[in-house]
């Protein structure tokens, strides 16, 4: 696999850009980066065209269209994985950071967050918390060399999670930050900026 030429940065379901940019300005990588939005989410205009997830998933492979490590956090992380087991020659790394992978979360003591979520943002496309994700079985499958970001101060994405996804992804390595919590790409940029340009380097 050729390295990385482009870094595709995913957002989680408040669809903000911003999440990723402070670890972004502290990669010493020199891939291009993307930093993508959702449409309908955090203050994206509503598009048409996408009416589900199944459409968000089409705008992440539409950016693959060079060698791509794709970064996400939270529901970008499902989608990363989606796209990866879609189009596994695309890509060439995956980071995920506190997300639940595709993976039942409730059997790993995970809050249910979506329907406070959803009432905070009356603005979010209705078919916003009709998604059930089921990876599990298909994980296996993904070869990709993965880094797992996790905090052990998350309620909605807890470390159980981070650790089931290692032991079902071949080639995982999860990194578990004290004190971390659901923003921890925001927080912990400069702890983790390091982590991230190591991973692509391998």
């Amino acid at each position: 696999m050729d390295p990385p030429t482009r870094l595709l940065f995913l957002p989680g379901a408040s669809g903000n850009t911003e999440i990723w940019r402070p670890v972004a300005e502290r990669l010493r990588h020199g891939a291009e980066r993307i930093h993508q939005g959702w449409p309908g989410f955090g203050g994206e205009r509503l598009d048409s065209r996408v009416q589900g997830f199944d459409d968000l998933l089409q705008l992440v492979l539409e950016r693959l269209d060079r060698p791509t490590a794709v970064i996400a956090q939270s529901m970008g992380g499902v989608l990363a994985l989606q796209a990866a087991l879609a189009a596994p020659h695309r890509i060439t790394h995956l980071v995920l950071a506190v997300t639940s992978g595709g993976l039942p979360m409730v059997e790993h003591g995970a809050e249910d967050w979506r329907e406070a979520f959803a009432a905070a943002h009356p603005q979010l496309p209705d078919w916003f918390d009709a998604s059930n994700v089921d990876l599990s079985d298909q994980l296996p499958a993904l070869t990709i060399p993965t880094l797992l970001l996790w905090g052990d101060a998350d309620p909605i994405s807890p470390v159980e999670v981070g650790k089931r996804l290692a032991s079902r992804l071949p080639d995982a390595h999860l990194v578990i930050l004290s004190g971390g919590t659901h923003d921890l790409a925001m927080e912990r940029a400069q702890e983790i900026a390091p982590l991230i340009d190591r991973h692509l380097s391998t």
